[in-house]
């Protein structure tokens, strides 16, 4: 393995204190205000939250948003911190690790920058994307890539993994388009725009997320050298995200929001299982490149 850049970590170091502000913000900074109506350009009467920091955005909204500010808080921060340590030891699974959690940051600050009604915190928003996106790049320039398998226990669960990775890219896959589709065909806006001009998440998704699934998946199974790489951050991406989606829906409950019951079973198990194979894949993992 190379020396260890320092970029990484000052990056890191930088989104972690950003990140502490703004999520804490986001939880802590309620305030009071009365709930409003609105009509959106589409015809749609939808609820402001009318308080906080999140006053500009529906009652919907603003609970996804609190609870994604819960788990950055408590979880996603938390695990920055602990990769960012295993990064400054050197190894490999430390590489993988901070790649992964950085793939978080960078999803969620992407669609704060790009989906968050305007507030005070906007230039906040927009510098943590910037600096995830950065560090995320250099973290992966620290990973030599066409060593890769060599590092990889022969007893790792490659096809079990690749078909997980499938069955997420396939749920992203059926479960967007089976709310914009039909909405298309019907000539109606679909299910969850309320007050945005468009579905950010689901371009992020769609565009992104699902095919780098599909792709690691395909990749990892041929043995390929990015298809561990994209695994790894898939995987260790998804835990963390798929816990705030299923935080968001809980949080969305208690504020009288209505949520499907396949988004509550669904993404607490991809948030246990993606748990469980990163144990499992960052266990199989040696820095010596030695497979025993």
């Amino acid at each position: 393995m190379k020396k260890t850049s320092s970029v990484p970590i000052v990056l890191s170091s930088l989104i972690a204190t950003l990140a502490i502000i703004v999520a804490g913000l986001g939880v802590f900074w309620q305030g009071e205000g009365p709930k409003s109506e609105f009509r959106t350009l589409r015809g749609e009467t939808v609820t402001i939250q009318g308080h906080g920091l999140y006053q500009y955005e529906t009652v919907s909204i603003a609970a996804q948003a609190i609870a994604q500010d819960v788990v950055t808080l408590f979880v996603g921060i938390p695990l920055l911190l602990v990769s960012m340590t295993l990064f400054k030891k050197g190894g490999l699974r430390g590489r993988l690790f901070l790649s992964g959690t950085l793939a978080y940051f960078l999803y969620t600050y992407a669609s704060f920058a790009f989906g968050a009604s305007y507030n005070i915190l906007f230039l906040v928003y927009v510098s943590l994307f910037s600096l995830s996106l950065f560090a995320f790049i250099f973290a992966l320039m620290e990973i030599d890539i066409p060593t890769l398998p060599e590092h990889f226990s022969s007893d790792l669960p490659r096809c079990t993994i690749a078909v997980f990775l499938f069955i997420v890219g396939g749920f992203l896959l059926l479960a967007w388009l089976g709310r914009i589709v039909p909405a298309l065909l019907a000539n109606q806006p679909p299910p969850g725009l309320e007050a945005y001009t468009t579905l950010v998440i689901q371009a992020l998704d769609l565009g992104v997320v699902m095919p780098t699934a599909f792709l690691a998946g395909f990749l990892l199974w041929g043995k390929n050298a990015w298809g561990y790489l994209l695994s790894s951050v898939v995987l260790i991406k998804g835990v963390t995200l798929a816990l705030a989606v299923s935080a968001m829906a809980v949080n969305m409950i208690l504020s009288g929001v209505q949520v499907s019951i396949g988004e509550l079973i669904m993404f607490p198990t991809i948030a246990i299982v993606s748990g469980g194979l990163t144990v499992i894949l960052l266990k199989n993992v040696s820095d010596s490149g030695d497979k025993n």
